[in-house]
């Protein structure tokens, strides 16, 4: 779906920014880091860098405050050609910052400094002074619905662009920590389905969004061991019932699937398989995924496609250290796919 008039930008990416300390002490528990190194994060950010590193002419619309760090994730930014100029600096609130440990394969323990944050003191004015209609996709995260102002002005975007034609997409991204209540998440997400067109998550997030019995979450501050229990499948028809015509679960190792609703109410489910890698940071690989199924997507390559370029970007991240400052290029990825199979 485009809009009526022809787009100025690829993507609008809506939500959170940070900077990211990662351990530079691979292994080590947390408690006996010695050094952090400093990159750029945040799942709407992360996924316009990845957009903008694949050839997306992407916006972000973020927050920062009138900080330090606030000025470090903006020259990041603008160095990678992402558009920055309608990211407010929000006085009297701070740039958030994630904290986390690499203990691979499978332990990472993650920290957020996110009271008082910046990007949840968006705003429906600063939604209106971004260009959501002159875009070929808004994309926005879970996250944004957990605090107001930042929720309601992220409905307000999704509207906006619902009506204006421009496709809409939402990242799940649960991250249980940042709500008060596990449920409150479920309602959340639940509210948004009507203004979607696509979905991206996990299946502990598909789970989390028609959560209603807080029993089944099992959270941690891991990005890794967050257990949400339940029936996947049950889920998904669930979600596509409220009104999105493509649900796109990520599988990790295993790759996605892609579950499309057509209009005379069947799904057809779409594999798209992985590309094994030896794991040395999750962090950041779901946001590389979504970049390059959008990229995918918003070339015409079909869904099975989309999502195997999604899979490879993905794979490249999980090998490295950081999130944004680790995003392929189209070179890149194409160069990693040619040597396992390609795309097909």
């Amino acid at each position: 779906m485009a809009s009526a008039t022809s787009p100025q930008y690829d993507t609008v990416h809506m939500g959170r920014s940070s900077i990211d300390l990662y351990s530079n002490d691979v292994g080590s528990a947390f408690i006996d880091i010695r050094s952090f190194a400093a990159y750029v994060g945040g799942s709407p950010t992360n996924i316009s860098v990845g957009g903008r590193r694949l050839g997306l002419n992407t916006v972000l619309l973020t927050a920062v405050g009138q900080d330090p760090v606030g000025d470090f994730i903006l020259n990041f930014l603008e160095h990678e050609g992402v558009v920055t100029k309608f990211i407010p600096r929000k006085p009297g609130r701070r740039s958030s910052a994630v904290v986390l440990g690499i203990e691979p394969p499978d332990k990472f323990p993650l920290v957020f400094y996110r009271e008082n944050c910046a990007d949840m003191g968006l705003e429906i004015d600063d939604v209106l002074a971004t260009p959501v209609t002159q875009a070929r996709t808004f994309q926005f995260a879970g996250t944004n619905l957990s605090k107001e102002p930042s929720r309601s002005a992220t409905l307000f975007a999704a509207e906006l662009a619902r009506n204006a034609g421009v496709e809409v997409v939402l990242d799940v991204d649960f991250r249980p920590d940042q709500w008060h209540d596990p449920r409150a998440f479920g309602v959340a997400i639940r509210s948004a389905m009507r203004l979607v067109d696509i979905v991206i998550g996990t299946e502990d997030e598909i789970n989390a969004a028609l959560l209603t019995d807080t029993s089944r979450v099992e959270a941690t501050h891991s990005v890794s061991d967050t257990k949400v229990h339940g029936d996947v499948d049950a889920a998904i028809r669930a979600m596509l019932a409220m009104g999105p015509r493509a649900l796109v679960q990520k599988r990790g190792q295993h790759g996605a699937r892609v579950h499309v609703r057509h209009p005379d109410g069947s799904t057809e489910v779409i594999e798209a398989p992985g590309y094994p890698v030896e794991i040395a940071n999750i962090l950041g690989a779901g946001d590389a995924f979504a970049a390059g199924f959008l990229f995918g997507h918003l070339h015409g390559w079909g869904w099975r496609k989309s999502a195997r370029l999604g899979n490879a970007c993905g794979a490249i991240v999980v090998t490295k250290h950081g999130c944004a400052n680790f995003m392929p290029t189209h070179d890149e990825v194409m160069a990693f796919v040619a040597g396992r199979g390609g795309l097909d």
